[in-house]
């Protein structure tokens, strides 16, 4: 009885082992080959169970979703022959699960490898094509654009790779270069300062000129109104004291007179000479005469 239980339990483990060794299953997220002595029968499972001849065939599955590939930074050269430190990364996936594991032996190591590769020597010949601003500022995203649209071909025709994106992270001269690189900088936006300063002041100075004609020009044509205004007050005046004294002149000349002593006669060390018997006492010698 004890040897038939172990004989059962036996055939029982070696059982599950050969399940185990014969169903697999591919996931939603994964590609998967199947291979019998190493070649490939099956290049593209489908997503659910499946049966294999244990020892005969073999699985390799692989990551169906996109992958990043985050590369070293690497130095290229601009057209002006300007060293740039590129940090950049990529975005990446299989799509064709038969070249992928041909090309690379179903590794990821080695088809990033291979990948950077390409990459790297598509911007040292984007890079060498463009000047300093252009890769910094001007066509940055044009050149990662076209990067991958000429990568994308080549990769999916000899790696299996469909080569999603390309972008840079970080731009940097190298550390020997920065510092000339921010002095010149500096330089120029000193003497466009300079510049914008000196127009500044000369057009101050057109203001200012501006103002001051303006200023003169105000004034003399205020005083040319004000002597107008008191030419005809003064014709006005004359006027008005002509039409008085053609009215009464007696009265008039007796108004200006007393006007006159009253202007004469303010202080009380005021001295007066003058002819006693002249026409300047006349109404003074009037009132005298009728007491």
């Amino acid at each position: 009885m004890g040897n038939r239980s172990f004989t059962l339990v036996i055939v029982l483990l070696g059982a599950l082992v050969l399940a185990f060794n014969s169903l697999y299953i591919v996931k939603e997220t994964e590609r998967a080959v199947l291979l019998k002595f190493g070649e490939i029968v099956d290049p593209d499972i489908s997503v659910g169970l499946h049966v294999k001849t244990p020892f005969v065939h073999m699985v390799r599955k692989f990551e169906r979703r996109i992958l990043t590939l985050d590369a070293p930074t690497q130095r290229f050269l601009t057209i002006e022959k300007k060293p740039l430190d590129v940090d950049f990364y990529a975005k990446w996936r299989v799509i064709d699960t038969q070249k992928f594991y041909t090309a690379t032996n179903g590794e990821e190591v080695r088809a990033e490898g291979l990948l950077a590769q390409r990459i790297n020597t598509g911007l040292r010949n984007k890079f060498g094509e463009r000047t300093f601003h252009e890769v910094v500022s001007g066509e940055r995203d044009l050149l990662m654009t076209d990067l991958t649209r000429d990568l994308n071909s080549i990769t999916t025709s000899e790696f299996g790779i469909q080569l999603v994106d390309v972008r840079v992270k970080r731009i940097d001269l190298p550390s020997q270069v920065s510092q000339s690189v921010f002095d010149r900088m500096k330089s120029e936006r000193e003497r466009e300062a300079r510049e914008h300063r000196s127009t500044g002041r000369e057009l101050a100075e057109k203001i200012r000129a501006t103002a001051d004609r303006q200023r003169t020009v105000i004034g003399a044509n205020a005083y040319r109104d004000a002597e107008v205004l008191r030419g005809e007050g003064d014709a006005l005046a004359a006027r008005t004291y002509a039409s008085a004294y053609s009215a009464d002149p007696e009265f008039y000349s007796f108004v200006r007179s007393l006007e006159a002593y009253r202007t004469s006669f303010n202080n009380k060390g005021d001295l007066l000479v003058v002819d006693s018997e002249g026409e300047f006492f006349r109404y003074l010698k009037q009132g005298a005469d009728k007491r």
